[in-house]
């Protein structure tokens, strides 16, 4: 292998490939990525076994190809030194079979590569039916549900991002058991099977750094993994195993109490109020509705009281007082696009459901917490 290719065009391919790499893999094939240079042009991939990210660069890309061939780089430095090297070109060539020289006119790396026999085989298929969406809304999708997904490992379903199919409607839902975040989106076809899967959150993040341009995202379902291409990259993750729980019967359908607000207002009154909070572990803060003012508050021992004061519109006489974690909240009302919003209650120990005025296809939910 031999070959001249422009530095930025390769650091932007080895950049999204690393991101399959992990750092507590022990085994050492895997901590290498794969280059595979062809008559069509230059594949790059790695993989954990758990995620595979493959990117492809076009032989029109590549400035001169001397000799094809396959080897594995040791990810380790391989970036860093891409992107330290002087000038605008960089040349790689395999010399003795399992040594590459990376090298520009002033300088040069010698590393030690990995056997490709090593390498395991690994099979990204693109399915005869995928689901083609704009990346714009597959990233909003993400970002409006990822930070609900659970950080604890005891329950690893919920550490994943659900995506339900039915006909032309697709779910996605994430939850931590405390805070429930709900997207749908209308397909402009129906999909001929249901679908009900979990993604590793982990994974599904990495593939948000990768979303850029309003490019079309397709989307490829196996039973036992899914495939994301988008431009030149196939990402490919495997499924967590189990069922996902019930979460349909969690959103109440009526509301004894509908307050709508300004979100700005909201937000930045519970960011406020939450001053006092941020020693403790639940952050909590109280609002309480007084006819058209929304009251809200927060108290700690040590340090003192915090009281702010909004206005709001009320579907009804009836006052609530409630508590909830402050973070949460906010992490929620980031996920709006829209200032207009609906805030949905019954009592003290009922939900908190937060939607916008404009946008039905989002929704938040947040327990309340119990204060004595």
């Amino acid at each position: 292998m031999k070959f001249t290719i422009d530095k930025n065009i390769l650091l932007e391919s080895l950049v999204n490939v690393v991101r399959a790499i992990n750092p507590k893999n022990i085994i050492p094939i895997l901590n290498g990525i794969k280059f595979e240079l062809n008559e069509n042009g230059l594949n790059l991939m790695a993989s954990d076994s758990d995620l595979t990210i493959k990117s492809f660069i076009p032989k029109k890309d590549i400035k001169s190809v001397e000799a094809e061939g396959t080897i594995i780089i040791q990810s380790r430095y391989i970036i860093d030194i891409i992107r330290k090297l002087p000038g605008d070109e960089v040349n790689i060539e395999v010399i003795d079979g399992l040594k590459i020289r990376i090298y520009t006119d002033n300088s040069q790396y010698n590393l030690n590569c990995l056997n490709t026999e090593d390498y395991p085989q690994i099979l990204l298929e693109e399915s005869n039916n995928p689901i083609k969406i704009n990346s714009g809304i597959v990233k909003s999708m993400i970002k409006q549900t990822i930070f609900a997904i659970s950080l604890q490992e005891s329950r690893p379903l919920l550490t994943g991002l659900n995506l339900k199919i039915n006909s032309n409607v697709l779910e996605v839902v994430a939850t931590d058991s405390y805070r429930l975040a709900k997207k749908t989106i209308n397909l402009d076809f129906e999909y001929p099977e249901k679908v009900d899967i979990t993604i590793p959150g982990k994974n599904i993040n990495e593939f948000d750094k990768i979303l850029s341009d309003e490019d079309d995202v397709e989307i490829h379902l196996f039973t036992n993994k899914i495939l994301f291409k988008y431009k030149n990259i196939l990402f490919q993750s495997s499924l967590l195993n189990g069922n996902y729980p019930n979460t349909s019967n969690l959103i109440p359908n009526d509301f004894e109490i509908i307050i709508n607000s300004s979100l700005t207002n909201f937000y930045n009154s519970i960011d406020r109020a939450a001053l006092l909070t941020q020693s403790k572990d639940k952050n909590i803060v109280r609002m309480e509705t007084e006819n058209n003012i929304l009251n809200i508050s927060s108290y700690a021992s040590e340090i003192g009281k915090v009281e702010d004061r909004i206005e709001i519109n009320k579907n009804t006489e009836n006052d609530i007082a409630i508590s909830f974690s402050s973070k949460y909240m906010m992490d929620a009302l980031k996920t709006f696009n829209e200032d207009e919003l609906l805030i949905l209650l019954n009592d003290d120990s009922s939900p908190i459901v937060l939607k916008s005025v404009k946008d039905e296809s989002l929704i938040q939910l947040i327990l309340p917490i119990k204060t004595y």
